[in-house]
C-alpha cells in the first residue's frame, strides 16, 4: 500500500510540472516579459503546491497511518492504534481500525488466559500426559510426566517418541493406539530411588472433525499405592491363614491323639491338655488383635478423649507384667514426672504401652534392663521405651510396623506374639495425630518413641 501512495505522490508532482510547463508555454506566447512570466509561474507553483499538500494531509497521510496500523495488527501487535483525529470517511476508517484492534486485543488476552488455565490444569493433573502427532513427534509433556520419568520439556518436545521414551511398553501402546484407533492400556515398572514404581499407561487416539487420525494422547497413572495395597492384602490373607492354621492344627492334632489313646495316661493327658489350652489362648489373642486392627482401620472410628496423666497409666499397666519381669530378672526403670498429661483415649493409650512393654520384655534377655521415659514440650509428649534386647537389623527396621512382620519368628511365636502388636501401636498413635518410630542397634537394644500431641487441636 505504501508503494501505491509513493506512485500517487509522484503522479501529482509530475502532473504539477506538466501543468506548469503548459501554462509557461502558453504565457510565453502571450507575454514577452520574462520577469512577469516567471512571477506568474512561481505563484502558480506555490498555489498548486499548497493544493497538493492539502490533498496529502487530508487523504494520503490518513491512509498511510491506517495502513501502518493494519501492518502492526497483522504482525500481532494488538496495542497499535490510529491516534490522528481524522474526519469524514477517513475518520470512520480510523475508528473501525481501532475497534478492530481492541477486539483483537481482547481475543488475544482471552486466548492467553485460556491457554494459561489449560496449562495449569495439565501441569497440575495427577496423571502424566504426553501429546503425540500422527507422525510420532511429541508436542506436549506435563509436569507429572517429568516427575515420573525425569528430564525437562526440551528433552521431549519436538522429538520422536521412540527416540526419547525407551520403555518397550510405551512404544507398544503408541503403535497399537495408531493401529487399532482405540484406547490401549499397558503397565510398566520403573526403578526409582531403589524402589519399584508401578505405572499404568493409557493411549487414546485423537481424531479430526472428519474422523481422520490426528495423533494420540498418553496418560500415565502412578498405581504404586494400589499395587502395594493389593500385595499387602494378599500377604495379610496369607498370614492370617497361616497364623490361624498353626494353633488350629496343633489343637486338632493333640485332641486326636488324646481320643486315640483313650485318655489312659494322666501325665500325657495333662501335658496335651495344657498344649491345647495354650494354643487356644494364642488363637484367642490373635483373633482379638485382628478384631482390634479391624476396628482401628474402620472408617469413622472415634477415640474417646479425656485428660490423661501418663504416670498413672504406666502404673496401671506394669502389674500385668510383674510375673514375666520377675522370671527374667529384668530391671524396669521409670522416669516420668507426675505432672505430664495429655488429651488422649485412656484405654487406647494403655494398649500402646502394653504392646510396647510386651515387645521389650519378650526380646530382652535375662537380667536385662527396660527404661520407660517421658518428656514434654509446649505441644507434644514423647514416650520412650528402651530395652537392652537383641535389637533390630537395619535392613528390616522400616518393616517392623507391618502386620505379621517378625524380626525373630521363632522367638515371637514362643513368647505368644501375634506379629500384630506394633501395627496396633502405629494405628492408635496415628489416630491420635502422633508418630511412632524406632532406633535400634543389633545386639544392644531398641528404643521406641511415641510422639503424641498434648491437645486435640494440635
Amino acid at each position: 500500500m505504501n508503494e501505491s501512495f509513493s506512485k500517487l505522490k509522484f503522479a501529482y508532482a509530475f502532473a504539477l510540472f506538466i501543468l506548469l510547463g503548459v501554462v509557461g508555454a502558453v504565457l510565453s506566447l502571450i507575454v514577452e516579459d520574462y520577469i512577469i512570466l516567471v512571477s506568474v509561474l512561481g505563484i502558480l507553483y506555490i498555489i498548486l503546491l499548497i493544493i497538493l499538500l492539502n490533498v496529502f494531509h487530508k487523504y494520503i497521510k490518513p491512509v498511510q497511518v491506517a495502513s501502518k496500523t493494519m501492518g502492526e495488527l497483522l504482525k500481532g501487535n494488538y496495542r497499535a492504534r490510529v491516534h490522528h483525529p481524522f474526519n469524514g470517511s477517513i475518520g470512520d476508517l480510523s475508528r473501525k481500525i481501532n475497534e478492530l484492534a481492541r477486539n483483537l486485543s481482547e481475543l488475544s488476552i482471552n486466548e492467553q488466559m485460556q491457554a494459561d488455565q489449560l496449562k495449569t490444569v495439565i501441569d497440575n493433573t495427577e496423571s502424566g500426559l504426553v501429546l503425540i502427532d500422527e507422525k510420532g513427534y511429541i508436542h506436549l509433556v506435563n509436569r507429572k510426566f517429568l516427575s515420573m520419568f525425569g528430564g525437562r520439556q526440551r528433552d521431549y518436545v519436538g522429538y520422536l517418541y521412540y527416540d526419547v521414551m525407551h520403555q518397550t511398553e510405551i512404544h507398544r501402546t503408541v503403535q497399537e493406539t495408531f493401529l487399532y484407533e482405540e484406547n490401549v492400556k499397558k503397565s510398566i515398572t520403573l526403578e526409582k530411588d531403589r524402589r519399584q514404581i508401578y505405572i499404568e499407561v493409557v493411549g487414546a487416539p485423537i481424531f479430526t472433525d472428519r474422523k481422520l487420525l490426528k495423533g494420540a494422547v498418553l496418560a500415565f497413572y502412578d498405581i504404586t499405592d494400589f499395587k502395594n495395597v493389593e500385595v499387602m492384602r494378599k500377604d495379610f490373607v496369607a498370614n492370617v491363614s497361616h497364623e490361624l492354621k498353626t494353633p488350629i492344627t496343633s489343637i486338632t492334632g493333640f485332641a486326636e491323639t488324646l481320643l486315640d489313646e483313650g485318655l489312659s495316661n494322666p501325665d500325657i493327658n495333662r501335658q496335651f491338655t495344657e498344649i491345647i489350652y495354650n494354643e487356644s489362648k494364642r488363637l484367642k489373642v490373635l483373633i482379638n488383635d485382628l478384631l482390634t486392627l479391624s476396628k482401628l482401620e474402620k472408617e469413622g472410628f472415634a477415640l474417646s478423649y479425656s485428660d490423661t496423666y501418663l504416670l498413672q497409666i504406666v502404673n496401671e499397666v506394669l502389674p500385668a507384667f510383674k510375673q514375666k519381669i520377675a522370671e527374667k530378672d529384668i530391671v524396669v526403670e521409670t522416669y516420668i514426672e507426675d505432672s505430664i498429661h495429655l488429651k488422649a483415649d485412656r484405654e487406647k493409650l494403655k494398649q500402646i504401652l502394653i504392646n510396647l512393654l510386651a515387645n521389650a520384655i519378650n526380646y530382652t534377655p535375662e537380667q536385662g534392663k527396660i527404661k520407660i521415659q517421658a518428656i514434654e514440650n509446649e505441644t507434644d509428649v514423647h514416650v520412650m521405651i528402651s530395652d537392652t534386647g537383641i535389637g533390630i537389623p537395619p535392613d528390616v527396621t522400616h518393616r517392623i510396623f507391618e502386620r505379621f512382620f517378625r524380626v525373630d519368628k521363632a522367638r515371637s511365636r514362643d513368647t505368644g506374639g501375634t506379629g500384630l502388636g506394633l501395627a496396633i501401636v502405629k494405628h492408635i498413635t496415628e489416630l491420635h495425630g502422633g508418630k511412632v518410630f524406632v532406633e535400634s542397634k543389633l545386639n544392644k537394644g531398641s528404643t521406641f518413641t511415641v510422639m503424641l500431641p498434648k491437645n486435640l487441636d494440635k
